[in-house]
């Protein structure tokens, strides 16, 4: 039999609302005017199914909100025919479903009394989800002209018992389907997900079953297409929820599909194809909410692509189960008792791995499936274990897989290795590896956690353009931003003229306007070009423009103080691009931001570097990390992590001027802030501490550090700049004392920061410290920090130097753009 026609199939989401449901008729109307021969497969209403689910459990159980959550589902379906229908064909359509409704109720009350829903009422309940929707949208059709009939497929799809996931008999269902269909009629909108027995018992089909359904049909008639409407835009080439570059496939092999299902990718469910695949039947995967998108189309033959890996798929939340032992070596069998055991169990295995050594064989299961598989493991060798030729089964949970799939990794040399080094590149541990003679997929087996950033590090290294420049975008344009592009320069000229520059200056912003030039924005005229061609100043639009880049291909610079720039950092991560930032306010807002976005940062496999936010160009982060990675504890940090006071304070204690006047003349030679004080409040010195303590795995919020400041209240509740001026001249006498005691005993003041480990306790405070202290002799505005360890426990190791300056500072964010850069184009 032919068919010239498609089979369409709307998933829930597609009539999950009355503007869903409308769009379903703008689509089918196209498809008549072009003379086409339809059949429509529908699934329930959006979230019915689970409800139903829910009914099942809440009368088993006498639950007393049973008739609520009855009324619920009663209420959804007669919603929908009020806001698509009109009052008289509404009328009708509401007479057709309130006996589906009232049976229901009959069934459930049923189950009810007798507590217990056996598999076979099951299906019967579920069953109304798609008799139900595919009622009211056959009269929303009829109603809008387009003459339409209700088609139970229980009369057409004849299965064996097996409720919950019956097999189909084709012979039986082919034959069926095809009676029907003979005889021309208006438009059939069937029923997906159901069934029945030969003996009219309802069943259902499991995951996917409306899709397969749809397939059904499509085989029996020989349809010219099979469509699967659903709310994504066709197969993407990975999970678009957790890697947010994928993007859609025009086209896939059967086989590609079939591989890509198995391991997880949703849209498509595995036993979908095998009835069409018989037949040759193209499929072609379609977005319900932009019906002019062209889709994926699912065929024997896919067309050539420039990536020799078509997809990447993940199933998520499995346990694998490893035996080995001395004993299974040049065993014959062992594998195939194994597989038995675990079969007579119904037992499915997603993954298997073997040693070619023979030592080992490991297996990929669902959580549920752990225990009854370990048990008849241990039952079918018990002998074995019993004598020591086989070891007890290991069990690891709360793993994942994940495939890469391509026809063209066929014969494409250096697939694995390209996967494996991207990978341990960002030290994500593969426990278990698994791939075909047809090197159709290559499988692996990691931890849980890995999973999202495994997926995007590996999307970035098989479809992610390599060579070329890497964009930056840089906001902030004051001192140290303009000092960076100085910098910029002068990189860009040692690296010569070439074509393949690594940096590439592409966006430009400061407070008022924002600048972007994808062919590139010379450093030198930067911000004559800001000021020129700027437009006014958008945050979003930073977002657009850096997701314009490919993924792991773009730089996000931040030179501000901003608080807003800060809070874009999640958004910039998920648009593909890497971060280096001057700015601390993302590093100290609270633990669960600053944790959140490390986090984020290793899903994409992308770098967040901030080298500069403690000691400016000092290698302060860097050796603490280095500490840390080495397996030494911190005991104790010390330290002047503010180039301001420190220079006030080294000034003050080398001459006799008043404190107030050197502050005058920092101010005005640019070593102070415009508003000194938010220097001499010691909060950004606060952040500096509040840093290094997270770098060490402390969970610290800024409110609990111990801020004492050394001026009183009543200087930073001045209002005007010069009324601060006047309030600190105050301080001058009070500030002398201390000066001169201190002096008298060889001694000088000096603000420091500590932080004591085994007390969980941080402070800032103005101290008197002699000759013997590492940080007497600081001088001008050095910064000085002191890591007591388990490793540096008698004497600190002591990093010193210029903590301040615009030079120090530009250079040191330069020095974490060139790491980014080396990493990302690995």
């Amino acid at each position: 039999m032919s068919f010239p026609g498609y089979v369409l199939k709307f998933g829930g989401t597609s009539v999950g609302s009355p503007e869903a449901v409308r769009k379903i008729l703008s689509i089918l109307n196209r498809y008549t005017s072009e003379g086409k021969q339809l059949a429509v497969v529908v699934s329930a209403f959006a979230g019915i199914t689970d409800r139903l689910l829910r009914l099942v459990t809440q009368a088993e159980h006498c639950a007393q909100n049973l008739d609520t959550l009855l009324e619920q589902v009663g209420h959804k379906h007669h919603e929908m025919i009020t806001t698509l229908l009109p009052e008289s064909a509404g009328q009708q359509v509401q007479a057709e479903i309130q006996p589906l409704l009232q049976e229901l109720a009959d069934i459930l009350h049923g189950i009810r009394l007798t507590r217990e829903a056996t598999p076979r009422s099951r299906d019967l309940v579920m069953s109304f989800g798609e008799r139900l929707s595919a009622t009211i949208l056959s009269g929303f059709f009829r109603e809008n002209g387009l003459p339409a009939q209700f088609v139970d497929t229980r009369a057409l799809i004849i299965t064996d018992d097996r409720h919950g996931s019956a097999r189909v008999l084709l012979d039986e269902s082919y034959e069926k389907i095809r009676a029907f269909f003979r005889s021309s009629g208006p438009l059939p909108v069937l029923t997906g997900f159901i069934a029945a027995t030969q003996e009219g018992i309802t069943t259902t089909l499991g995951r996917g079953g409306s899709d397969y359904t749809a397939s059904l049909i499509a085989a029996a008639l020989g349809a010219e297409e099979l469509q699967i409407w659903t709310d994504v835009s066709g197969v993407m080439t990975a999970n678009p929820a957790v890697v947010e570059q994928a993007f859609s496939l025009p086209s896939l092999a059967y086989e590609e599909a079939l591989e890509l299902s198995h391991f997880g990718a949703k849209v498509l469910h595995p036993p979908t194809l095998h009835p069409v695949l018989s037949r040759n039947i193209p499929v072609r995967i379609l977005n319900t909410f932009e019906p002019d998108f062209a889709g994926t189309v699912i065929s024997a033959q896919a067309s050539r692509s420039e990536h020799p890996v078509t997809g990447l798929s993940s199933i998520d939340d499995v346990a694998l189960l490893r035996i080995q032992g001395s004993g299974m070596v040049g065993v014959t069998g062992i594998s195939a008792r194994l597989f038995q055991a675990l079969a007579q169990q119904d037992i499915n295995v997603i993954l298997i791995t073997q040693a070619s050594s023979e030592h080992t064989i490991c297996v990929a299961v669902t959580p549920e499936a752990v225990t009854p598989a370990r048990q008849a493991i241990e039952a079918e060798f018990q002998l074995e274990l019993r004598l020591g030729l086989m070891d007890p089964v290991v069990i690891e949970k709360e793993c994942a897989v994940v495939a890469a799939v391509g026809m063209q990794m066929r014969r494409t040399p250096g697939i694995s290795g390209k996967l494996f080094q991207a990978l341990g590149q960002h030290n994500i541990n593969v426990m278990a590896i698994a791939q075909g003679s047809s090197e159709l997929n290559i499988s692996i087996v990691i931890a849980q956690q890995d999973a999202p950033k495994a997926l995007n590090v590996l999307h970035r290294a098989f479809f992610s353009p390599k060579g070329g420049p890497v964009a930056l975008f840089l906001a902030g344009a004051g001192q140290v931003g303009t000092t960076l592009l100085r910098l910029l320069q002068e990189h860009e000229e040692r690296q010569g003229t070439e074509e393949d520059m690594p940096l590439r200056l592409t966006g430009l912003a400061n407070s008022r306007k924002i600048l972007f030039d994808p062919n590139g924005i010379d450093p030198e005229q930067a911000l004559e070009r800001l000021d020129a061609e700027g437009s006014p100043a958008s945050l979003q639009e930073i977002i657009a423009r850096v997701r314009e880049n490919p993924p792991g291909r773009s730089v996000f610079v931040d030179c501000t103080a901003s608080q807003f720039v800060a809070d874009l950092y999640p958004d910039i991560i998920r648009a593909g691009s890497a971060i280096v930032t001057a700015n601390k306010l993302a590093n100290t807002a609270g633990h669960d931001f600053y944790l959140s976005l490390r986090q984020l940062a290793a899903e994409q496999g992308l770098p967040f570097r901030y080298g500069t936010n403690v000691g400016a160009g000092l290698p302060v982060l860097r050796t603490l990390r280095m500490l840390l990675d080495s397996g030494d504890r911190i005991t104790k940090i010390e330290g002047v992590l503010s180039g301001t006071l420190s220079y006030l304070f080294n000034t003050y204690m080398a001459g006799g001027r008043p404190f107030s006047e050197i502050v005058r003349t920092a101010r005005e030679q640019g070593y102070t802030e415009p508003d000194p004080r938010i220097d001499l409040s010691g909060t950004d010195m606060a952040r500096k501490l509040l840093i290094l303590i997270r770098e060490t795995g402390v969970a610290m919020e800024m409110e609990e550090i111990d801020l004492q400041t050394f001026l009183p209240a009543s200087c930073f509740a001045s209002g005007s700049i010069d009324d601060f001026f006047l309030a600190l001249e105050k301080q001058d006498a009070d500030l002398a004392v201390l000066r001169k005691k201190a002096a008298a005993e060889l001694q000088k003041l000096c603000y420091i920061a500590v932080y004591e480990h085994e007390e969980n306790q941080a402070r800032l405070s103005l101290q008197r410290i002699g000759p013997e202290h590492p940080f007497f002799n600081l001088k001008d505005s050095e910064n000085i920090v002191a890591f007591t360890t388990e490793f540096y426990h008698e004497t600190p190791l002591v990093i010193r130097g210029p903590g301040a300056g615009l030079e120090v500072t530009a250079a040191g964010v330069l020095a974490d753009i060139i790491e980014t850069v080396r990493i990302l184009k690995r």
